[in-house]
């Protein structure tokens, strides 16, 4: 007995030490992706226009629905204008918008994408744009693009103005304001007849409960 008992604290006690050895051990630990390049440089002067504006990470970005849903690329100037298509690619570890400026001047390319951890990461890039001459501007816009529209479109469209679609709704309201009017008259119209007729009847059963009141002392005498 005494040597089951032996072997049975020595096998507890090499057991803890696993466990002890298993909760010490480094586990590796998810980390964020982090900026290697990009296009433009932070701080750089730009003369020449490039294809595209690129963001490369360490690590593929995390773009599980294809569709870019979570990354931005969003490229404003020193009054506020907003320049580009608004779509992103994202291809790996970058992600890349087709590039557009407009007159000389200090910009910054606002980005934002989803790592490979699934957490949100941004920042933002100042650089300077300097063109040799003015081809190949573009002209900017008061709000950030949206993919798919045109630059017409984006130029058009502000927030609080009222659009085409807005100002024809009103027409529409009224159009269908007749029918309510009708609705309601009729409503009021029977309800006057109900209390009309109401009241009739009411006269009617008073006249003859006083006519039976009436003849009751005559057949008395």
């Amino acid at each position: 007995m005494r040597a089951r008992s032996r072997i049975a604290i020595a096998l507890s006690a090499v057991l803890g030490l696993a466990g002890v050895g298993a909760l010490g051990a480094p586990t590796p630990a998810l980390a964020h992706n982090y900026v290697v390049s990009t296009t433009p440089g932070e701080g750089e002067s730009l003369t020449e226009l490039p294809e595209r504006f690129v963001i490369t990470t360490n690590d593929v970005l995390l773009d599980l629905a294809g569709d870019g849903n979570g990354f931005a690329m969003q490229v404003v100037d020193d009054q506020g204008l907003f320049y580009g298509d608004g779509c992103i690619t994202v291809e790996g570890p970058s992600m890349s918008t087709a590039a557009a400026l407009g007159t000389a001047g200090d910009y910054t390319l606002v980005w934002q994408a989803v790592s490979a951890d699934g957490h949100t990461i941004s920042g933002e890039i100042p650089f300077t744009w300097s063109p040799r001459d003015s081809a190949g501007t573009s002209e900017g816009v008061q709000a950030p693009p949206t993919c798919g529209s045109t630059v017409a479109e984006q130029s058009e469209e502000r927030p609080g103005e009222t659009t085409a679609e807005e100002v024809a709704s009103p027409d529409e309201t009224s159009a269908g304001l007749p029918s309510d009017v009708l609705w309601v008259a009729g409503a009021a119209a029977l309800l006057v007849l109900a209390v009309a007729t109401t009241l009739a009847l009411t006269r009617r059963r008073f006249r003859d409960e006083s006519a039976v009141l009436s003849e009751e002392p005559e057949r008395e005498s």
